[in-house]
């Protein structure tokens, strides 16, 4: 129904939870059937398999020095890229959560000990990449260096299947000031690219109810927020922003619709043709 919606609402990409996003989910799996409808259902949408996101649950914080909790998230990660590639999508996006021994660059290590395990425990296309946080405590990946800290732990041979995406809301709310110019902003997105040593591979477009420093992730609808409507035109002018999966993380009109309703999301059709007419 996830994938009907989103066409619905002229959506040509899709993000995805694959379990409840609160449990680890370490021993759910994948019913063949479920997957085989999920696939009929995006290609009645038109949406392409590669353009698809699994969004990892919020408790699959495996940059914890706790090893119980280590443990457990990251067998929950390893078993969200499975469900993944049974279901063909293109990645997997996760917060690294929280070092809260201040020890930032063993958390690097542990989170790429989980990227790692799951990627050598699971085969298939599906990327699993880490996604930028917005800077609240100890949250880790608020900064280019600590994502790229975190890919360099990767094995070599690894490598590929992993990367990174940015969320827009996160990026202001961590102090990257997205909206002060076009130039300010491709100037953020080239220290990304040059610090990691690649582009993103998704961004997340959200608006932030914080101002710029305030770690605070809370989305807005596109332009009613602390960010605006004209930075998200730069964006979509930068070249980083073609081919890749753009999302929106904004509140939904109607978010208790019936299970068998496929009708599009008001706010969601809004934002997506907005997007469009500003990106002409």
């Amino acid at each position: 129904m996830a994938a009907l919606r989103a066409g619905a609402a002229g959506a040509r990409a899709l993000q995805i939870f694959t379990a409840p996003p609160k449990f680890y989910g370490e021993r759910a799996g994948m019913k063949p059937e479920k997957a085989d409808r999920f696939r009929a259902a995006l290609a009645q949408a038109g949406i392409a398999p590669e353009h698809v996101v699994v969004h990892g649950a919020y408790v699959l914080g495996v940059a914890t020095p706790d090893p119980a909790k280590w443990a457990r998230a990251s067998a929950g990660l390893t078993k969200e890229l499975e469900r993944s590639v049974a279901l063909g999508a293109g990645s997997v996006c996760f917060h690294p959560g929280s070092a809260t021994d201040g020890d930032r660059d063993a958390a690097a290590e542990r989170v790429a000990r989980a990227i790692t395990a799951a990627l050598e425990k699971v085969q298939g296309p599906t990327r699993l990449l880490v996604e930028n946080s917005a800077g609240a405590g100890q949250t880790f990946g608020r900064s280019a260096a600590e994502v790229r800290d975190i890919l360099t732990h990767v094995p070599a041979v690894l490598r590929h299947r992993t990367g990174y995406g940015l969320d827009t809301c996160h990026l202001f709310a961590s102090g990257y000031d997205i909206a002060e110019s076009e130039a300010a902003q491709r100037t953020i997105w080239e220290e990304w690219e040059n610090t990691v040593g690649e582009a993103p591979a998704f961004f997340h477009l959200n608006d932030s109810e914080g101002t710029l420093g305030s770690n605070r992730d809370r989305h807005m609808l596109i332009g009613e927020g602390q960010i605006g409507q004209e930075p998200f035109r730069w964006l979509l002018r930068d070249s980083r922003s073609r081919g890749i999966p753009l999302i929106l993380e904004t509140p939904h009109s109607h978010p208790d619709l019936a299970d068998d309703d496929p009708s599009a999301d008001s706010y969601e059709a809004r934002m997506i043709a907005l997007l469009r007419e500003i990106a002409a």
